[in-house]
Parts: structure tokens; sequence; C-alpha cells
């Protein structure tokens, strides 16, 4: 039987730190509140006019492609996940394509927020297990800091997201035992606003009668940046906190429990868990739930922050880099986001 293993991971953070304490200078927050409520202590912010959400990709592709023990020339495919590409269209695939020299292959994006990763690991896993690709780029990569509202209104999101990028390739083995065992993926867009970034857009509010549109129905007025929309301060993202907590403490916990029930194994079979670096209260709560030690959870939101799309990858190749993944372990990666959208992926090293 074909399966997909991660032949080799790569990760890529930019050199600047931010603490909290810098952000007390810019809103009325501090360090004890920030650390209280979702457990980071720093975050990384990308060089404006330098670094872009391609650019950190393609630097993490470059680790994930040597370890791998290929060239650039070996990849056939890539995959992006990003909510924070760098242009609109097109989208990064094709501009880390250009960045690492790579001939004219198939890319494909991924907008799937902070679930993008373990959508494209489903998605680059059906095409190894098909045949129709041997060597996939696959990148989560954000850069969060240039559209953040560094004002006390958003201190809530502001505080929470960081830049930095992940990747991995993956190959098709038959060694018995290793790699994907099976990904599993969900979504419900009953609550889409909860989490989201409404303006700008096209027909901005349509799509929920509650939602109240900053502009007048029947124009053209929502696809422009307005002071109508600032002042609204729906320009920025929103999200309601608590109530994506609620909801992603019960979904990450059904979905893990999906992976191993799919598989016939035992959640004390695990060797370490991977979820989302959303909130590190989140992680510990679905640590508490699931009943697992601490050897089996990673977390390094602590340092930085919430990247969504490259916080699983970053994660697991810390993790990685650290020991903590070895040869023969069972790996369970787990996602919730914008959407929602959530998934898991259970996985044989």
């Amino acid at each position: 039987m074909i399966r997909s293993i991660i032949a080799g991971i790569g990760g890529y953070v930019p050199e600047r730190v931010v603490t909290n304490e810098e952000l007390t200078h810019l809103m009325d927050t501090n360090d004890a509140w920030i650390q209280e409520r979702t457990g980071i202590q720093e975050r990384r912010y990308a060089k404006r006019f330098e670094e872009t959400t391609a650019t950190m990709g393609a630097e993490a592709a470059k680790v994930a492609i040597e370890r791998a023990g290929i060239t650039k020339n070996d990849i056939d495919f890539i995959i992006f996940a990003t909510l924070s590409p760098d242009y609109y269209f097109p989208g990064c695939g094709v501009l880390v394509q250009r960045l690492l020299g790579i001939g004219e292959i198939g890319a494909l994006d991924i907008r799937n927020q902070c679930s993008g990763f373990v959508y494209g690991l489903s998605v680059a896993d059906q095409f190894i297990k098909s045949g129709m690709y041997k060597n996939i780029l696959l990148i989560g990569s954000e850069t969060h800091s240039f559209a953040l509202d560094f004002n006390t209104r958003s201190r809530h999101v502001s505080v929470i997201f960081g830049d930095g990028a992940g990747a991995v390739v993956l190959q098709p083995s038959t060694e018995e035992g290793r790699g994907i065992l099976s990904t599993h993926l969900h979504s419900d867009g009953s609550e889409a606003e909860v989490l989201a970034m409404p303006n700008p857009g096209f027909h901005a509010g349509v799509h929920n009668k509650d939602w109240k549109p900053s502009v007048p129905e029947n124009t053209y007025s929502s696809l422009f940046i307005n002071q109508e929309l600032l002042d609204k301060e729906d320009f920025y993202p929103y999200m309601d906190g608590q109530a994506v907590f609620k909801k992603a403490v019960v979904k990450l916990q059904e979905v893990i429990e999906e992976a191993f029930t799919a598989n016939k194994l035992s959640i004390s079979d695990l060797n370490l868990l991977v979820p989302h670096q959303a909130n590190l209260r989140i992680s510990q709560f679905l640590q508490k739930k699931l009943r697992i030690s601490d050897n089996q959870i990673f977390n390094n939101i602590q340092k930085y922050g919430n990247t969504t799309a490259a916080s699983v990858p970053l994660a697991l190749c810390e993790a990685w880099e650290n020991g903590r993944v070895n040869q023969g372990d069972l790996i369970c990666l787990a996602v919730f986001g914008s959407g929602f959208t959530w998934g898991s992926a259970l996985l044989r090293w």
C-alpha cells in the first residue's frame, strides 16, 4: 500500500522579536493580561518591504527540500496555504515557484485560514496515493503584522498573531506502518462572521442578514476602503474570542477522537499531538479533556503567537528539531479556524 510520508520539514520566522512589553506602548495592555488570556510571551514580525508571505514560505521550503534529500527540480506540485497572500491574486503558490526557480509545474492555493495546512495535507495525500505526484511541496505561511490594528479597540485580536512559515515535502512510501494514516476535514459556515475580516470585500454582509453592512445596499461602495468602513471598525479582523474558544475545544476533541477511531487506535497510543497554536488555553483545555501528558503535546505559541496556516508546520518542525518526533512515532495534527473549518491528520512518522 502506498502512503504519503513527510520526507522533509522546514520552518522560517522573521528575526524581529516583538514582546508583550513592546505592545504596551501601542495599546492599553500589559504582559500579565496577554499571558493570562493567551499564554503568548512574544511573536515575530516580518520586515516591511523585504519579507512577505511568499518569501518566508520560500525560505521554509528550501529547508524542507534540503532535508528531504532532493532538489527543487524534483518538486512536481506546490500547495500553498495562507490567509494573508502577497496579492489578492495571483496566489502565493506561483510566487514561490518563481522565487525558487522551479519549472512549469502545477501550483494550488488554499484559503482555509488556520485549517489550511491540514486541508493541504489531505489534498497532497490524495495526489500522492493516486500516483499523480511524487514530491509535493506543501507550505503554510502568514504575514499578519502588516494588517493588524494596533489600537486598544483591537487588542484582543492584535496581541495574538505573529508572522512565520512552515513547509514539508511529501513523498510516496511502501514502507509498512509509515505515513499518513488518515485525514478528517469538516466545516460549518453558519457562524462565519464570528471570526472574519468582512471588509473590504464584494457585497460585504449579504451572506448573513443579521450582519449590518457599512454601506448602502445596491451600490458598489463596499468594494472600496472608505471612512465609513474605518469608523465602523470592521475594516480589521473581527473575532468573538469566547465563541471561538467554546467551539474550538469541542470540535478539536471530536476530530482528534475521530482520527483514532477510524484507525482503531487509542489516545494512549499517541506519541505527540501538535494542535493549531491559536491560544495556549485552548491547548491546555484540550490536553485535560484528552487526558494526555505534557510529553504527548507540543506548543510553541508562547514564542511565535498564532501564525494560523503556518502554526502546525512550524510547531511540528520545532518538535522534530528538538527530538520530540522520531521514526515510528504516532503523530496527530489538529486544527480549527475561521469558517468555521477544522480537521485532523493521524500519521506514523
